[in-house]
């Protein structure tokens, strides 16, 4: 486990596998998600046996309260690319339909950065969000990520055409 002061990250187990899907199956949330289909168990399965195949390209790990170990949400370093080395940053609450919060996000979100630039060696990380996912854009500003660019008109929701907003953290980011 990686530990951080309130929560730590840890494996993705398959017992996890029932509450991660109920969360990404949450309407709330799951119009934040790049898969906006509900998915079933059958597709919860396949995931999870693509995250911990031996050459997978995703490390993803379970977010858990430390004092309680109770499962918080899920986050991850996903499509590594190893030559270019870079990978897609990915995190959510699921519990209490935090979503993203300025405690436990940002632990998380910190132990991930840590891990990915000191454990992988990775140079960058960058995550694409939708322009109506407001929690998201207020904590990759905070989190000290940069706005790269914007795709027009990606995503239909809500009956309307909605923007690809694309984010990234180098490696140096304390010295930018």
């Amino acid at each position: 486990m990686i530990s951080g002061t309130n929560i730590g990250l840890r494996a993705i187990e398959k017992n996890d596998l029932p509450q991660l899907m109920q969360w990404r199956n949450n309407p709330e949330l799951r119009k934040y998600f790049r898969e906006t289909n509900e998915i079933n168990s059958i597709n919860q399965e396949k995931w999870f046996e693509s995250v911990i195949a031996k050459n997978s390209i995703h490390k993803m790990f379970s977010i858990i309260k430390l004092d309680t170990n109770e499962l918080m949400g899920a986050c991850g370093l996903c499509y590594i690319d190893w030559v270019n080395r870079s990978a897609d940053f990915s995190i959510y609450l699921g519990y209490d339909n935090l979503y993203i919060d300025e405690k436990y996000a940002i632990e998380a979100a910190e132990l991930m950065r840590d891990y990915g630039f000191n454990i992988l060696n990775l140079h960058r990380l960058w995550a694409e969000i939708y322009s109506i996912d407001e929690p998201k854009k207020n904590f990759f500003d905070t989190f000290g990520f940069s706005l790269d660019g914007e795709f027009r008109e990606t995503y239909w929701y809500d009956g309307k055409w909605h923007n690809s907003l694309f984010y990234s953290l180098l490696s140096n980011y304390e010295n930018t």
